[in-house]
Parts: C-alpha cells; sequence; structure tokens
C-alpha cells in the first residue's frame, strides 16, 4: 500500500499540465492577417516575419515533445518501481529467442564462424552425452527403503485368540511375518558424562602430595560442555537461522533449559579458540589471485556511551563518529555493514567481516598487504580501494551487474534485446568453459569471448544510440557499460576469474536470513563475533560438508593443542572425511551443471536450425 501510494503521488505530479500546452500553436491552422501588402518590399517583410514565426513555433513543438517524452521515461520508471515493489526482483537470466535474434552484430565475422562451428560441434556432444546415452542406459529401480545404517528396532505385534486358533482345526502354526519399516524420530538426546579421575596418596606419608591424571583443556573452565554442544550452538545460529531465545525452547524439549547468557558464553568460547584458524583462513585469501567482494546491511544497537577516539585508530575513529551521528538524529541503532570476501581461485574460503559502516576502512585494512583481482559491482568505495592501492590492485567488474541493469531497463526495447544477446553469447562461452582447467578457459575466452566484446564495443560507440535519452533507464546502462568497459574486460585476460561476482553475492543472503531471524547485533564485538562464527559455517558450507561434525572436530583439535591449521582447512579436512559430506548437494550441483550445459547446447544448435 505504501508503494502504490508513492507510485500515485509520484505520477500525479507527472501528469501533463495543461500549461506546458497553452502556448503550443498549430502550425497547419495559421491565420491569414487582416490586411496582405501589394507591393513587394511588404511582401518580403510578411514572409520574413511568418518563417521566423513558423521557426518559433518549431522549435517550441520540438521542446515540448521533448518534455512530453522525458515525462512518459518518469512514468514508465514510476511504473517499473510499482511492479518491482509488488512483484519482487526478477532474474536478469532470459532466453533469448526473438526475431531479433536470429543476427548478431558479429556473425560475419570468419573468426566467429569458426568460433561457432566449435561450439556447434560441442553442443552436439554434449546432447550425446546427456539424452542420447543416458536414454539407452537401463534406469535404476528407485530405491525405496530407509537407510540400512538406521538402527532397527523390531516390535512384533500380537494377534488376537481368535487369529491363533481355528474354530474347526484348533491351534494355528506360525508360519512368517509380514515386514513393514516406519522411521521414527526422537528428539536430541543430552546425557551427562561422568569422568572419574583417581587420585593416589602414599599411605603416612602426606610430603609425598597426591598423583592423579593431566585434566585435558576444555572449552569451558571446569569441562562442564562438551564441544557438541558447542558445534549444537554454532550451527543452529549461523547454519539454520535460530536465535539464541529459540535454542532455549529446543534444549528444553531435551530436558536442559539453559539461560541465554550460558548459550553465549559458550559461544563466546568457541571464537576465542577458533579464532586463530580463522585468521589463517584469512590470511590465506588475501593472498589468492583474486577476491570478490560484497557488503550487505547489519542492524547495530548503539552503546549507552559515546565510545572516544583512540588515536591512530580508525575503527574506533570511525565508530565514534557513526554512533555521534545515529545520537543527533535521534535513532538507538546504526546501519552497520557485514563485509564478504571470497577467494577465487587457491583459497575457497569465504570471510566476513564486520564493520560500523560502508567506508572504504573494511576494504582497506582488508587488502593492505594483497596483490590480487578485487571482484565486485562498481560501487565507487569498491573502486577507490583499488585506486588507492598503489598499483598493487586491479578491479573487476561484474557482467551479472552489467546485465541487470539492461534487463530492467524498460526503453528501446529492439536495442535492449540485442545488447541482451550477446552478453547471453558471452555467458554461453562461459557454461562451455565451466569444467575446464583456468588455463583451456582462459584460452576459449581469448579466442572466443574477445570477438563478441569487440562487436559490443562497436555496438556501443555506433551513431544511431546518440538518439537515446540521456535520461532513460536504457542510456543509464549504456553508460555503465561504456564507464567500466576497461574492468568488464579483465576477466577475459585471466581463466582463474569468473564472469561475474553473482557467488559472492549469494553469500549475501546467509547473512540476510540470519539478520531477518536475529534482527541486530548488540555491539561491535558481537558483531566481529559473527563474522568469525559466519566464516566457519559459510566456508563448510562451501565444500557441502556438514557443519556439525566439521566445527565438533575443529573444536577438539584445537583444545588438544593442534597448531596445523592447514589440516583443519575446510577443503583440506574434507579429503580425510568424506563421511561427513553431504553427497546430496554435490548431486543436486552436478545435475543443475549438466541441465545448464543441455540448455545451452540445444539453444546453439536451435540457432544453427533456424539460419
Amino acid at each position: 500500500m505504501i508503494a502504490k501510494n508513492i507510485f500515485l503521488n509520484s505520477a500525479k505530479r507527472s501528469v501533463f499540465p495543461l500549461a506546458h500546452f497553452r502556448d503550443v500553436v498549430i502550425v497547419g491552422g495559421m491565420s491569414e492577417p487582416s490586411e496582405i501588402p501589394h507591393d513587394l518590399e511588404g511582401c518580403r517583410a510578411f514572409i520574413r516575419t511568418q518563417a521566423t514565426t513558423i521557426s518559433q513555433q518549431a522549435t517550441l513543438l520540438a521542446t515540448q515533445g521533448r518534455t512530453i517524452e522525458e515525462l512518459g521515461l518518469e512514468m514508465e520508471k514510476l511504473r517499473k518501481l510499482l511492479s518491482h515493489f509488488i512483484n519482487g526482483h526478477r532474474s536478469e537470466k532470459r532466453i533469448l529467442t526473438g526475431p531479433n535474434q536470429n543476427w548478431l552484430p558479429f556473425e560475419n565475422n570468419e573468426e566467429f564462424q569458426a568460433a561457432r562451428a566449435e561450439a556447434e560441434a560441442q553442443a552436439e556432444a554434449v546432447i550425446q552425452t546427456y539424452t542420447v546415452e543416458r536414454e539407452v542406459q537401463k534406469k535404476k529401480p528407485r530405491n525405496e527403503s530407509l537407510p540400512s545404517h538406521l538402527r532397527r528396532e523390531e516390535q512384533i505385534i500380537e494377534g488376537d485368540a481368535t487369529l491363533k486358533a481355528c474354530s474347526t482345526h484348533g491351534e494355528r502354526t506360525l508360519i512368517g511375518y509380514d515386514t513393514t519399516e516406519t522411521l521414527v524420530h526422537k528428539r536430541p538426546e543430552l546425557y551427562v558424562l561422568v569422568k572419574k579421575y583417581p587420585k593416589y596418596a602414599c599411605s603416612g606419608n602426606p610430603e609425598c602430595g597426591i598423583g592423579s591424571p593431566e585434566r585435558p583443556t576444555s572449552l569451558v573452565e571446569g569441562d562442564r560442555y562438551d564441544t557438541s554442544v558447542a558445534a549444537t550452538i554454532v550451527e543452529a545460529k549461523w547454519f539454520h537461522h535460530l536465535p539464541i531465545y529459540r535454542q532455549q525452547d529446543v534444549f528444553a524439549g531435551s530436558g536442559w533449559t539453559p539461560g541465554r547468557s550460558t548459550l553465549l558464553n559458550i559461544v563466546s568460547q568457541v571464537d576465542f579458540v577458533a579464532s586463530p584458524l580463522v585468521e589463517f583462513m584469512t590470511k590465506l585469501v588475501q593472498q589468492d589471485i583474486g577476491v570478490g567482494i560484497d557488503d550487505t546491511s547489519c542492524r547495530m544497537l548503539l552503546p549507552k556511551t559515546t565510545p572516544a577516539a583512540i588515536p591512530g585508530d580508525g575503527k574506533s575513529r570511525r565508530l565514534a563518529e557513526k554512533v555521534a551521528e545515529a545520537r543527533a538524529q535521534g535513532d538507538d541503532s546504526l546501519l552497520a555493514k557485514m563485509w564478504g570476501y571470497s577467494g577465487l581461485h587457491r583459497a575457497p574460503y569465504n570471510i566476513f567481516d564486520f564493520r560500523v559502516s560502508r567506508h572504504r576502512d573494511g576494504p582497506d585494512d582488508f587488502f593492505q598487504n594483497s596483490r590480487c583481482k578485487v571482484q565486485g559491482d562498481c560501487f565507487s568505495g569498491n573502486r577507490s580501494v583499488v585506486l588507492h592501492s598503489d598499483g598493487r590492485l586491479e578491479f573487476v567488474a561484474c557482467w551479472g551487474h552489467a546485465r541487470r541493469k539492461v534487463v530492467e531497463a524498460t526503453t528501446y526495447q529492439p536495442e535492449c534485446e540485442l545488447l541482451l544477446g550477446m552478453i547471453q553469447a558471452l555467458y554461453d562461452v562461459e557454461t562451455r568453459a565451466k569444467e575446464m582447467t583456468w588455463q583451456d578457459r582462459q584460452a576459449l575466452r581469448m579466442r572466443e569471448s574477445t570477438i563478441i566484446l569487440d562487436a559490443i564495443r562497436q555496438w556501443l560507440d555506433s551513431e544511431p544510440l546518440g538518439a537515446v535519452l540521456p535520461k532513460s533507464d536504457f542510456a543509464e546502462a549504456l553508460r555503465y557499460l561504456r564507464n567500466h568497459w576497461k574492468a568488464l574486460n579483465v576477466y577475459v585476460r585471466d581463466g582463474r576469474i569468473p564472469i561475474d561476482n553473482n557467488s559472492v553475492e549469494q553469500l549475501m543472503k546467509q547473512v540476510a536470513m540470519g539478520r531477518k531471524a536475529w534482527l541486530f547485533v548488540c555491539s561491535v564485538a558481537g558483531g566481529e563475533q559473527s563474522a568469525k562464527m559466519m566464516t566457519l559455517v559459510s566456508s563448510a558450507r562451501r565444500h557441502d560438508l556438514d557443519v556439525w561434525v566439521y566445527i565438533k572436530d575443529v573444536l577438539d583439535q584445537l583444545l588438544a593443542g593442534s597448531t596445523d591449521y592447514h589440516s583443519l582447512l575446510p577443503d583440506v579436512w574434507k579429503q580425510q572425511h568424506p563421511e561427513a559430506v553431504r553427497t546430496y548437494r554435490v548431486e543436486e550441483r552436478r545435475d543443475k551443471a549438466e541441465r545448464k550445459q543441455l540448455n545451452a547446447a540445444r539453444r546453439r544448435l536451435a540457432a544453427r536450425n533456424r539460419r
């Protein structure tokens, strides 16, 4: 309703008022003067006057026509805004099959013809693999039985006396059983492990003291809570997005009702124990060839007193500024940011960093010793981090954002469709290169993607596009492409860098899901703690691990004194614990990739048949 009112009020302001048309003069209906000169000079003066009037009227009509067109564009933008509020964001992934897609500006290029022939041959092989060969194979019968590793409890159903005895022949003989299997769920079981440490002493010689086995290092003082409890709490909040107060209900169902402070204290101990591993993962990502970057909002409650800025500490200075700014506005919270950094090649881990603002302080700190390619949207803060790095960093723009700008444009539809067709051709190359080594992917891009990019650049520079209204959404999309063209081309020269930043954008959904459940963080320390827990959980998810099993084993090894952090990295740990891999997630991703390959192959062959 709020969105609708905004739209209607804005639309009312955009209705063409009569004042725009009061001075419009219809040239064709020009009236004759009361007296027409009879002499030659008078006629010439009359003609000059009429010519001037006609020119002024034509200029006025052109100006008003332009105004009407601009108002129409504003109305279209408001309609699009209302549609976005009502229907939500629509995907920019589109299969373009219209008549304008039978021809693209680079189709007459000989290199493109050779590349297309190679792509079509590969498409036929893909279809042969994913359809013909699989149809020949016999389908495996679907296994409806319950997992064999689950514990079985037998229950014999006794019949009544009438079933055990026959009225004619007497007692019946048992010949067997019909068996059914029913899956039963039990609440998680809590139990108390009582450890008894023997004590030894010399009788009658107290000076010898008492001997007892050494106590292992525990998560909580007194070994009161096992790492399994800690792993359950972390998994519940940062994987299943279950707030602490709801976890009280979960544990209460198993017979233990902890205080919220107890659960939070356990999380604090996990933070303390796991911090060295998180720091190790962070350094590896900072040293990677490429790092994807994105951020999302995260509200933080204001502290009771405004913190003082520590000289030389930019983080404390920024916190003091933001808190003072929020208090001046009468707010009781401030809009903080959770930054996400994802290693794109050598360090496949997701690092989260909590900051009180979107200033470039966070990325500056993260990349202060890095030499890599930074991929993200073209937000000025992201680009300024690269510009102020003295050449250590190179910015890589995201084609997903560029495509989204074009998809959201509602004007100049034929041109939009043509541009989207060329961008789709870039993505089709990436689909074919998905399973290649990065060297082969780079070679394929240099062989084919460069042709498409050259055609897009020529099309952007073409004369007809100069007629696009500068305030239209399509003009905005074109400016985005032109302004960031160099950064949009960087990925082609390095097969280790993806075409877009979509995988890192999707990390922000993990923050958003949690934010919807727990709403805010209470302090900077709480935000930083959440960032570390999300780093562990998200990196484990990235490698399809059982989050609970991974976190418990990591805590057990760290508490046992292990400093071999390399062996605790999710991808390395995964090799030693194949039983902890969620194979169904691996299969889902594989099936999705195969469907994508198959659809792209069918599109290529369909385009060949249309020629």
